[in-house]
């Protein structure tokens, strides 16, 4: 088990300590296939942001699908990883902050994938609003939810009811599906969800 110096998960530091020792247990090696599936059966390529670039597989998929798709982190480590890893969609990774980017253009799709489980559950407020605030009505949030209840993390896990409350008010839930391919650290409590924008 390595050391690490960080264990505030909002700090770049804790994100750059883990990717540069290859710490990263929530990293599939690929493209999930409940994602795989929803572009396959998708009508039009889509303006997708993924916030937590991770190693930028699935910005690689959607890109190479025809999709316009931007991953940002705010970990330097990350960014720096993911762009190598990408080939020639390098430019679609981005160092940001998730609560002070903004999009060139209207976005159509927000993909989750291990963000709000990152994040203390403090965070959950901030995280869903902004979520709310960069999808216009009829834009979709899609991707994957850690449902738990242990205090340490991350990941951190969230209450079904609670994920519900504060995503209620701003988005109905249109897909719901079981994750075929989760990974230990998940340990089968992550559903595929499509929630879209009211």
């Amino acid at each position: 088990m390595p050391v690490f110096k960080s264990r505030d998960p909002l700090r770049a530091e804790f994100w750059d300590e883990r990717f540069e020792q290859d710490f990263i247990p929530w990293d599939l090696g690929g493209v999930p296939q409940a994602l795989r599936e929803f572009v396959e059966r998708s009508p039009a390529p889509r303006t997708v942001l993924i916030p937590g670039c991770g190693n930028g597989y699935e910005l690689r998929f959607l890109c190479d699908a025809g999709w316009n798709a931007t991953a940002i982190d705010f970990s330097p480590a990350a960014v720096q990883r993911a762009r190598r890893l990408v080939g020639q969609w390098e430019q679609h990774v981005v160092e940001a902050d998730f609560f002070a980017w903004q999009s060139e253009q209207p976005l159509d799709l927000i993909y989750e994938r291990a963000f709000l489980c990152a994040l203390p559950p403090a965070m959950r407020p901030q995280v869903t609003a902004r979520y709310a605030e960069l999808l216009a009505p009829g834009g979709l949030l899609a991707g994957f939810f850690f449902f738990g209840s242990a205090p340490k993390g991350p990941p951190f896990g969230i209450a079904r009811a609670e994920l519900e409350t504060f995503l209620e008010p701003h988005f109905e839930l249109v897909e719901e599906g079981e994750v075929v391919d989760s990974l230990p650290v998940f340990g089968g409590q992550e559903r595929w969800m499509v929630w879209r924008r009211r």
